[in-house]
């Protein structure tokens, strides 16, 4: 997916990034939250929202940013199908983390589910294996409740 280096939203991300890298979570936050202070569309508050979502101190708090990636990659459109099985992995993710094992595996699902729009490349693959890790974990402990 190519996103548009012009666009200031993805100029603030990638700053985010930058930060990320050299150990400063706390300031690519703080980057990333004025991105979402200046979106404008659907495509800029699902890209914004993805990056806040990743640095929430609590699992409700990520999960609250994650859905609202979700939103807004669902209402960006069909170029955004890939991100689908990611966002639904983080989702299920954080369920999973607040023992609520079936809404985990009903979002463990609709990643799979969308898994045929992912590349057969590193980034897939890794997204892919974290769905059936995150299938395989709940399903045992659904069967052991």
């Amino acid at each position: 997916m190519q996103f548009d280096p012009n666009n200031k939203v993805v100029q603030l991300c990638a700053e985010g990034m930058n930060l990320e890298v050299n150990g400063k979570p706390g300031d690519a936050l703080n980057v990333y939250m004025q991105a979402w202070g200046i979106t404008a569309t659907d495509e800029e508050k699902f890209i914004a929202a993805h990056y806040v979502a990743r640095h929430q101190p609590t699992i409700k708090d990520k999960l609250h940013w994650d859905n609202i990636a979700l939103d807004f990659a669902l209402k960006a459109g069909e170029k955004y199908k890939v991100q689908l099985p990611s966002l639904y992995l983080n989702i299920a993710k954080c369920y999973e983390d607040k023992s609520n094992y079936d809404i985990a595996l009903e979002n463990y699902q609709l990643a799979l589910s969308f898994t045929s729009f992912l590349a057969d490349d590193g980034y897939g693959n890794m997204i892919k294996a974290g769905i059936h890790n995150g299938l395989e974990r709940v399903t045992v402990v659904n069967k052991a409740e």
